[in-house]
């Protein structure tokens, strides 16, 4: 397991994309949004937003309506299972978004795929941030404010899914050998740990959120 690890971050190392430092894995450049793919406006697909993320003054400003944007990696198939992220992440009042995990790119739709991490401090949807979306929510009282930047971070190990907001644990949840989504959620059949990557949500016309510092460190 060790030498899978030392490749990929090796070989993330060498894409341009990401440099590696004790582990993490730089996501984000701070220029352009290389190795980020969005499902984009069509005419077979007018509900997505082709300009949801655009980026301004070193941050990723998530705004415009409903999209997603995967990272994909220099090789378009960035793919994690064990693994840490970390990002800073800025609410304005009544925004709502997320970041995705084990999930993987599809041009259209809420995806399908993975565990939504929710981002919410004042949107109306009374699930808030810091919790794993309709699994184990954190609801009515969010642990971060509007426009105060604060560190979000995300573990995967084996089943078990830790989520914190500014260092506070919000959430652990292990997911049960058991587990059938189809059964547990409504609507939400792919809410299963595998593997995939990682995704940022647009989630609606008015919202505007703001990334910065993405990292993501593989794990054994």
């Amino acid at each position: 397991m060790k030498s899978k690890f030392l490749s990929l971050v090796t070989i993330l190392a060498l894409s341009g994309i990401a440099s590696a430092e004790d582990g993490w894995i730089s996501m984000f450049n701070g220029k352009d949004l290389s190795g980020w793919k969005s499902n984009v406006t069509t005419e077979e697909k007018p509900e997505e937003k082709a300009k949801s993320f655009v980026v301004e003054n070193g941050e990723i400003k998530v705004q415009g309506g409903r999209a997603h944007m995967f990272f994909v990696g220099e090789d378009g198939n960035a793919k994690f299972k064990n693994f840490e992220f970390k990002a800073k992440v800025k609410t304005t009042p009544g925004s709502n978004s997320g970041i995705y995990i084990h999930t993987g790119f599809e041009e259209k739709g809420w995806p399908s795929k993975g565990y939504e991490c929710q981002v919410n401090a004042t949107h109306k949807d009374v699930k808030k941030t810091g919790g794993l979306y309709a699994v184990k929510d954190v609801l009515n009282n969010a642990p971060n404010k509007d426009g105060e930047w604060f560190d979000y971070g995300i573990k995967v190990d084996g089943k078990k899914i830790t989520i914190s907001i500014n260092g506070k644990v919000t959430t652990e949840w292990t997911e049960p050998e058991d587990w059938d989504p189809s059964k547990a959620l409504k609507n939400m059949d792919g809410r299963k740990l595998s593997e995939g990557t990682i995704a940022i949500q647009g989630h609606d016309p008015v919202s505007v959120v703001y990334y910065k510092d993405l990292f993501i460190k593989p794990l054994p």
